[in-house]
């Protein structure tokens, strides 16, 4: 690891109060997204989801708790110091994600998904695998924060150790696997459209993200050259 300057006073800790307020508002927003388009209550794939991000937020929450907890008030705020790209890449793809939902509950609605069950399956694997290394990743990286920036303000340093001593961005990965993950756990064909955008859109987060660590964070490049790959061992 590589220091980029003395560390500031830590972030003052979230309340449990508050922090399960964002876990119940999260889970309403993602259960209004599905529900609304489609029309009915009696979705089963649909409230196992719910449940399934449910219990990802609590198990998240309980290992960031344990181990880093400075970075949970981290990502409640909103810092100085956000790329501008960042802000135009947020912008457009929340929408995507968002499609991925709306597609999926319209798609119960008139009854035209013909997925598998060991499409579900595999959905729940990747669900699984990417919420698992997403946690690690946020346990592991104190820099966690929402938006590409250099975090002056709280000693950005370049961080090796767990995933990151074989991916240079592992959190992505885990994301790109949740992402994928969806419109399999909701039975929704059409929702891979916007799925697939989502994870291009991503890919190309995760080339402008190191292209700014590789210009402006200290010991970043020597980084690059111990651990070669961004998303995928031995191709990229």
């Amino acid at each position: 690891m590589v220091d980029l300057e003395t560390r500031s006073d830590s972030l003052e800790p979230v309340s449990p109060t508050l922090v399960g307020l964002a876990v119940v508002g999260t889970t309403v927003f993602f259960a209004v997204l599905l529900f609304v388009p489609a029309g009915r209550l009696d979705w089963i794939l649909g409230w196992i989801y719910v449940g399934l991000l449910v219990i990802n937020l609590v198990i998240t929450w309980a290992c960031m708790q344990l181990w880093n907890p400075e970075l949970i008030a981290a990502r409640m705020r909103f810092s100085k110091g956000t790329k501008t790209w960042d802000k135009v890449w947020a912008a457009l793809f929340a929408p995507l994600i968002i499609a991925i939902y709306i597609i999926a509950g319209l798609e119960f609605r008139d009854g035209s998904s013909r997925l598998t069950e060991m499409a579900w399956s595999i959905g729940l694997v990747l669900f699984v695998l990417g919420s698992a290394l997403l946690t690690w990743s946020m346990v592991v990286n104190p820099f966690f924060e929402k938006t590409v920036r250099i975090q002056t303000d709280r000693g950005h340093r370049v961080i090796d150790t767990g995933p990151y001593a074989y991916l240079r961005h592992p959190g992505y990965v885990g994301f790109l696997c949740w992402v994928l993950s969806t419109p399999l756990l909701l039975a929704s064909a059409w929702a891979f459209v916007p799925t697939l955008l989502s994870l291009i859109g991503i890919v190309i987060r995760t080339a402008l993200e190191d292209r700014t660590l590789r210009a402006e964070l200290p010991g970043y490049t020597d980084y690059t050259k111990r651990v070669r790959f961004r998303l995928i061992p031995g191709i990229w």
